[in-house]
């Protein structure tokens, strides 16, 4: 190897591997924002707050992750990837350090929700692009670049859930100690981020108006976008967000003495599943049809109707059996949904659409916060009930549209069948 060769950047000498410190960044920011959801319990419980508000707690951070991501989507596309994603560290360190300095106070507690959120839409949207445009630099086949946005973001979110109930019911201090974690790991996964090549050009200039019709995306209007990619987004969440937050939050009292623990497990075990079934997405999808986002849906209505078979009969087994086919259902219609986006955008609007898609998403997130509010009327297995009902509405839609309007793919031996 020549002394030219050994002195250019890692990225230069391994080019398809560069994509792993943005995946590394989207990981780092991603614990942090769920390491927040098996502590539920826990504020409830040692904070004394209700159940709406720790709900609320919950949702807050979709108040910061909208914004960011359908702004810097955009942005990313006139300034760059690494401008508008370096930033989302330090706000994702800033964050936790308000999580653990205010486990009283439910005000306090929400500006930090907020700040996770703002950093984890910074990284959702433009990191996912950035990883999709290093995996196509590398030559990998086209659905490399959704399906590791996809792992890495699933992957941070489900360690650290893990790592934070473990650690908030077996070491000391449980209001803080999780979050020091993400703090030491927030900076390593940031300095890294350095090291990754643009992939995006800064544009010299930029007039009001082009500015502005940087945020018009256009693909967003396409029928198939509106037709299989909107009915299944919000099941994402919904999906997630039922099965380790709703379902502990009415068995920890069957979980004994171990109920943070108990919530963990219930959060380890959905994502848990949401990436092995993300790692076969390649198999399941195919730009011929909707085949992986009407299988998502259909595990998602599955996940459903468990739920309400464990919100009426309380058992754990029955528990984590839900949890564990709506984490299948949220990692599937997540890695179905980004390849659809990514075959639906042009280089121009890739950023924003994926932060139109995520922003769809994360409304999944308001479901436990619905459900909290509807349960003063009706049974939570009655509630369950009704969502499978909804689901199958969402899949009936997206089957109707199978191969509609499919827009010009790669060329089709690049895909398995």
């Amino acid at each position: 190897m020549s002394r030219r060769t050994q002195s250019a950047p890692a990225w230069a000498r391994h080019p398809e591997r560069a994509w792993l410190p943005v995946a590394a960044a989207m990981m780092a920011v991603a614990w942090g924002g769920n390491e927040f959801t098996p502590l539920l319990v826990m504020y409830r419980d040692v904070s004394g707050f209700t159940e709406f508000t720790v709900y609320g707690l919950l949702a807050a951070y979709v108040v910061g992750i909208v914004p960011a991501l359908l702004i810097g989507g955009p942005l990313s596309t006139a300034w760059g990837r690494r401008m508008v994603m370096l930033p989302a560290a330090p706000v994702s360190f800033l964050g936790s350090t308000v999580l653990a300095l205010s486990p009283d106070s439910a005000p306090l507690l929400a500006v930090g929700r907020v700040l996770c959120g703002a950093a984890l839409g910074m990284v959702m949207a433009v990191g996912s692009t950035w990883v999709k445009e290093l995996c196509d630099r590398a030559g990998t086949d086209p659905t490399a670049g959704a399906r590791r946005a996809a792992l890495s973001l699933t992957g941070g979110f489900l360690l650290g859930a893990g790592v934070a109930a473990a650690l908030a019911q077996w070491a000391p201090g449980p209001t803080y100690l999780a979050y020091v974690v993400h703090l030491v790991l927030t900076v390593a996964a940031g300095c890294w981020l350095f090291t990754v090549p643009e992939t995006r050009p800064r544009r010299s200039e930029l007039s009001g108006r082009q500015l502005v019709r940087l945020f018009a995306i256009p693909s967003a209007r396409h029928p198939r976008f509106l037709l299989v990619v909107v009915p299944a987004a919000p099941w994402v969440f919904s999906c997630a967000g039922a099965a380790y937050a709703v379902l502990p939050m009415f068995l920890s009292d069957a979980a004994g003495d171990l109920p943070i623990a108990f919530s963990g497990m219930m959060t380890v075990v959905t994502l848990g599943c949401g990436v092995g079934i993300q790692t076969l997405g390649r198999r399941i999808d195919t730009p011929r049809s909707s085949r992986a986002t009407v299988v998502g849906l259909s595990i998602a209505a599955t996940g459903t109707l468990l739920g309400a078979g464990a919100a009426s009969t309380h058992q754990l087994a029955l528990g984590l059996v839900a949890a564990a086919v709506l984490g299948a259902g949220y990692g599937l219609t997540l890695v179905a949904g980004l390849s659809e986006v990514q075959r639906i955008a042009t280089p121009d609007d890739l950023a924003g659409l994926t932060a139109v898609y995520y922003s769809l998403t994360y409304l999944g997130f308001f479901v436990p916060m619905v459900l909290a509010t509807l349960s003063a009327y009706l049974s939570y297995a009655a509630l369950f009930a009704i969502g499978t009902g909804i689901a199958l509405v969402c899949l009936i839609i997206v089957a109707c549209a199978w191969r509609a309007f499919l827009p010009p793919a790669a060329p089709l031996e690049e895909y398995p069948n």
